[in-house]
């Protein structure tokens, strides 16, 4: 696959479910992010305030999202039904995606970095 320079790139570069999913993805950060930085590192979409917030990324079953490892700690009974590791959580394409949880977690790395 060919890489992306900006996070609207990356999305272009995907059709059908995945396309649909990362464009609710970088709405919900969007709005709950509006001054972070946006950018592609690690070839995924990321926003980042002092450090890294968030990353996301499409796979062939699931929308990654990366908000390191004490933000799924933090919110460890709300992602009991989806599959996680240290920073890593997995939605299914066969779930609908948790956008509500996502803006909460979103919410909680911006304020670990607000307070660095």
């Amino acid at each position: 696959m060919q890489s992306a320079q900006t996070i609207t790139e990356y999305i272009g570069l995907f059709s059908g479910k995945e396309h649909e999913r990362l464009v609710q993805v970088y709405t919900t950060l969007k709005q709950v992010l509006p001054n972070a930085t946006e950018t592609i590192k690690y070839g995924m979409p990321t926003f980042v305030g002092n450090k890294n917030l968030v990353h996301f990324a499409a796979m062939k079953h699931h929308i990654g999202f990366y908000p390191g490892p004490q933000a799924i700690t933090a919110h460890s009974k709300q992602l009991a039904p989806y599959v996680t590791s240290k920073g890593a959580i997995q939605f299914p394409y066969t779930m609908p995606l948790p956008l509500q949880l996502i803006a909460e977690i979103a919410q909680y790395r911006l304020q670990q970095d607000s307070r660095l």
